[in-house]
C-alpha cells in the first residue's frame, strides 16, 4: 500500500482545433494515455485554429502552434505516467511524422 500513497492522479488537457478536425487525435492521444495511466483525468476542449496543445498538471509540455506537428502519443503517456509515479511534468520534443505529399 505504501507505493498507492505515492502515486498521483495526473490530470491532462488537451486544447484541439475542432477547424482541423482534430477530435479524433485528441481521443487517440487519450486513449494512448489511459492504456499506460488508468487513472488520469484527461480532458479534450475544442480551442484555437490550428491549436494540439497538451496541458500536464497545469503545466504546458507541448505545443502545436509552436512545433506546426502532433506530439508523439507514446512520449506524452510517459510524461503522464512520470507524473503519476511523482514526477514534475516535462516538455516533450517528439513529433509525429508529418505525411505531406505535393502534387
Amino acid at each position: 500500500m505504501a507505493d498507492e500513497s505515492l502515486r498521483h492522479i495526473p490530470k491532462v488537457e488537451i486544447e484541439y482545433c475542432k477547424v482541423c478536425d482534430y477530435g479524433s487525435h485528441c481521443l487517440s492521444l487519450a486513449k494512448t494515455i489511459k492504456s499506460i495511466s488508468p487513472e488520469a483525468i484527461v480532458i479534450c476542449n475544442k480551442g484555437r485554429q490550428g491549436s494540439f496543445e497538451v496541458v500536464v498538471n497545469n503545466k504546458l509540455i507541448y505545443s502545436k502552434l509552436q512545433t506546426m506537428a502532433l506530439p508523439d502519443y507514446e512520449e506524452v503517456a510517459g510524461v503522464v505516467n512520470e507524473v503519476q509515479n511523482g514526477a514534475e511534468p516535462r516538455e516533450i520534443k517528439g513529433e509525429q511524422p508529418i505525411n505531406c505529399t505535393i502534387s
